[in-house]
């Protein structure tokens, strides 16, 4: 029984010491975070000092300087020309596009408006001709009447 305690003993102080070989120690980690601190402002500070060289150096003397200043007026004029094409076939193809849905909306009103003017035709032309044929009726009614009482009135009379 008690190999079998020292045995359980044993493997956790393997365990352990395992932990904290894996684990870093606070010290570790103090050194670790102070060194972060002090290296990121310097980093940030070569890096800005080199950005500044590579700024100064084209400028380091009159003739250079006017090499630069002439090199950057022309990377500016092709900048403004590239922009200008750009803008000018984005308003071209805006124009096209409000062409064509413009004539798209023209010519579905139209189509539109035919449908309904040849509608209202059959419609006007299926009336008319109910009406006459009312009007027909109505009046060979009539005159059926007027014949019947012609036929009356000349009986009464005889």
């Amino acid at each position: 029984m008690a190999s079998s305690t020292s045995k359980a003993s044993s493997a956790k102080s393997k365990s352990k010491k395992a932990k904290a070989a894996a684990a870093p120690s606070r010290a570790e980690q103090a050194r670790a975070a102070a060194e972060t601190a002090v290296d990121l402002p310097v980093g940030a500070v070569l890096e800005v000092s080199d950005r500044v060289a590579d700024l100064v150096e084209p400028f380091s003397g009159r003739g250079a300087a006017q090499k630069q200043l002439k090199s950057y007026g022309t990377q500016l004029r092709r900048s403004v020309k590239r922009t200008e094409r750009r803008g000018a076939g984005a308003r071209r193809k805006a124009a096209t596009e409000a062409r064509k849905t413009r004539n798209r909306v023209e010519r579905e009103a139209r189509k539109r408006q035919r449908r309904v003017e040849t509608t209202l035709k059959r419609n006007r032309d299926d009336v008319e001709q109910r009406v006459r044929k009312a009007i027909d009726e109505q009046t060979s009614r009539a005159q059926g009447l007027v014949d019947q009482v012609s036929d009356q009135l000349a009986a009464l009379r005889a």
